[in-house]
């Protein structure tokens, strides 16, 4: 039976001791490895972006391909987008990549917006071309939401149980999204954080969920700039992450309303910032 395609079987040598030699008994074996494989967006024709992602089908790519397009105001809604179809016109050139081809409500939209960037899986901001570019848009998080530490811990713990993909391969980072009481929403799963987020974000639209007011976000790695971007366009008000966050997403973070927490694991939290929604 082939794999799923978001996941290669491949040969590995494994090795150990101080001079590296084969272990006892291991020759060549077979190991999953996360696949990476390039997506390019297309507007109307016109090339626009190249993602390196990790392909788990149409559905995931329909995701990953309306959040960023939300994420990077190029459309505010789902109805905007009038059809996504593949190009049959890939380079021979054994990359397994895909081509889509965006039909929005009218081309002016996305005019401008062409990045032509080669976003790697651990690139989020490839291809802006200024400092300028870079600035955050969305609103300030509403106040409403409060949850106490224990559940910050709870939803964590249910994220790591839930990377099935992260559980084979041990190569990919995972987003989750949970309701205001802890239940889970959805998670996806990704070799780039950034991508994980756009396929939350992207399915949290075709279910008319977006803003996610009274959500938590839950990260399976550190925090930086695309994170706190995607989440402050889509109104997240917490983000929770088992890693370290960077200085400018702390910023960010005080600065459109978001509550961040840090080194998040049970018994123990930091909270960056708007502290007031994390009780007890």
């Amino acid at each position: 039976m082939p794999e799923p395609p978001d996941r290669v079987r491949l040969p590995v040598w494994r090795l150990g001791g101080a001079a590296g030699k084969a272990l006892p008994g291991h020759g060549a074996e077979h190991d999953l490895v996360a696949v990476e494989a390039p997506l390019e967006i297309r507007l109307h024709g016109r090339p626009a972006a190249v993602l390196m992602r990790t392909p788990a089908g149409d559905a995931e790519d329909r995701e990953l391909v309306l959040g960023l397009l939300f994420c990077e105001a190029v459309i505010t809604e789902p109805g905007q987008v009038l059809g996504l179809e593949t190009v049959e016109d890939l380079p021979a050139d054994g990359m397994a990549g895909r081509v889509v081809d965006v039909r929005l409500d009218t081309p002016a939209r996305g005019r401008g917006w062409e990045r032509f960037f080669y976003s790697t899986s651990s690139c989020g901001a490839c291809g802006k071309r200024s400092i300028a570019s870079l600035a955050v848009g969305g609103g300030l998080a509403g106040p409403g939401l409060r949850v106490p530490p224990e559940l910050i811990a709870t939803i964590l713990d249910d994220a790591r149980h839930q990377q099935q993909l992260f559980g084979l391969t041990g190569g990919v980072h995972a987003s989750g999204l949970y309701t205001g009481t802890g239940e889970r929403v959805l998670l996806r799963e990704d070799v780039g954080r950034h991508n994980a987020l756009d396929k939350v974000i992207g399915a949290s639209l075709l279910a008319g969920r977006v803003p996610l007011a009274g959500h938590l976000l839950a990260i399976s790695g550190r925090v930086g700039y695309e994170i706190i971007q995607k989440a402050a366009m889509a109104g997240i008000p917490l983000i929770a992450a088992v890693g370290a966050p960077t200085s400018l997403a702390v910023r960010l973070a005080e600065e459109h309303g978001i509550t961040l927490v840090g080194f998040a694991r049970r018994g123990s939290l930091n909270v960056y910032s708007h502290p007031a929604r994390v009780t007890g």
